[in-house]
């Protein structure tokens, strides 16, 4: 496995983008980086595994659900230095929209304490991950136009 903190190279990882009649499902994290904050589910890459497996996987690891059709959405870099200037986390993060396969509701699993389903418009009220923040003001009104037609 790769070590996450203090990297030698850049990790890449997926974000599983599910919308649902206006809203979008958010994990509160267990772990680190961000621990505590809310962010789409996701996490790296393994190896041997392609970008969209690892989506698929992902998604339902942390919210039990199954997922097909990823479809590619946004990529984020996500860089973060300690007080020597040296790299703590480096990620690239390849985010994904997804179709949720039959009618379950999500169950946190894995490195999500808590899911739920939060309107697009409530959704910078949370206590965001920065690379989601991000994520999320890019795309907001895209996001807004697919849950509008789904």
């Amino acid at each position: 496995m790769t070590k996450r903190l203090y990297p030698d190279h850049p990790i890449v990882g997926v974000g599983v983008v599910i919308l649902k009649g206006g809203k979008i499902l958010l994990g509160k994290r267990l772990n680190e980086p961000a621990k505590g904050k809310w962010s789409i589910p996701g996490g790296a890459v393994e190896l041997g595994e392609t970008i969209e497996h690892a989506v698929i996987r992902e998604a339902k690891e942390e919210t039990c659900l199954d997922v097909s059709e990823p479809t590619l959405f946004d990529v984020i870099n996500e860089l973060d230095f300690d007080k020597q200037d040296k790299v703590r986390y480096q990620f690239v993060i390849v985010d994904y929209l997804v179709t949720v396969k039959g009618s379950c509701e999500p169950k946190a699993a894995s490195d999500a304490v808590e899911l739920r389903w939060v309107p697009l418009n409530e959704v910078e009220a949370f206590d965001l991950t920065r690379s989601f923040r991000f994520f999320f003001t890019r795309n907001q009104q895209k996001m807004e136009e697919i849950s509008s037609v789904q």
